[in-house]
């Protein structure tokens, strides 16, 4: 009879050094699967990076075209090539610096200030920004806020002469000349006692209540004399008299009028 033994377990007949191969092989296809992740988020770093610079790259390109254009005076054509500069790098301040000197040139005050203060926000130490934003408020006729923009610029700047005797010197004589028309305009309203809006018809207000109760009252004593054929005359002191209206025999008989005069 047979004796009963265990079944030995699985792996039981390989050998040593089977098994060292085996675990030697499963450690190198784990290192590979391992360079291999490594190997993927390189490749999706170093594809950020090179979109980035070839948009660098192409932003740059339009920068330089549009400020060609601009030369020629084809500003908008100029604009247009920045705003796609923007798209591809909006934190490029000198873009919307550029894009607001061509918006002031084609008086587009506005725009040109907005674009300016992007500029601006986007670098606070870009200098030629602040001169930009300080002309387009002076278009806008803010002499103090263009005041303000010069002197910031002067401010990290102060070699900048063009700041000091162009920019900042203008903007200072227009303030001069805007107080001196206040100045003068105030005296002309102390020696006249009233200005030239002043002087003009008064508003006044038909639908007051005084108004329409003098007006109710007219009407309730032309009713009341009717009857009689009696003219109706209102004096400019408020006095109401009745007066028998004289016959005209060229007139025809049966009518007769009721005169109000009132002021």
């Amino acid at each position: 009879m047979a004796s009963f033994g265990w079944k030995r377990k699985i792996g039981e007949r390989v050998s040593k050094v089977t098994s060292q191969n085996f675990e030697k092989e499963s450690a190198d296809e784990a290192a590979g699967v391992e360079s291999d992740e490594v190997d993927w988020l390189h490749a999706i770093k170093r594809k950020k990076e090179l979109l980035l610079e070839d948009n660098m790259s192409k932003s740059q390109r339009l920068k330089e075209e549009g400020a060609l254009l601009a030369q020629s005076g084809r500003h908008w054509e100029a604009i247009k090539k920045w705003d796609e500069g923007i798209n591809l790098t909006p934190e490029d301040a000198a873009l919307y610096e550029m894009k607001a000197q061509s918006l002031l040139s084609l008086q587009e005050i506005f725009p040109a200030v907005q674009a300016a203060e992007t500029a601006v926000s986007r670098n606070p130490q870009f200098v030629e920004a602040w001169q930009t934003l300080g002309r387009a408020q002076l278009g806008l006729g803010e002499i103090g806020m263009a005041i303000r923009s010069f002197q910031i610029g002067i401010h990290m700047c102060p070699s900048n002469m063009e700041l000091w005797d162009e920019d900042l010197k203008w903007a200072r004589q227009l303030l001069q000349q805007k107080k001196e028309v206040e100045a003068a305009e105030a005296r002309e309203r102390n020696q006249t006692g009233f200005s030239i809006e002043q002087a003009l018809i008064p508003d006044y207000d038909f639908e007051s209540d005084e108004v329409v109760a003098a007006c109710d009252a007219i009407s309730r004593i032309q009713k009341a004399v009717t009857a009689g054929g009696k003219k109706i005359v209102v004096s400019s002191s408020g006095t109401v008299t009745n007066e028998e209206p004289k016959k005209d025999n060229a007139s025809t008989s049966g009518d007769q009028e009721l005169f109000i005069k009132a002021r």
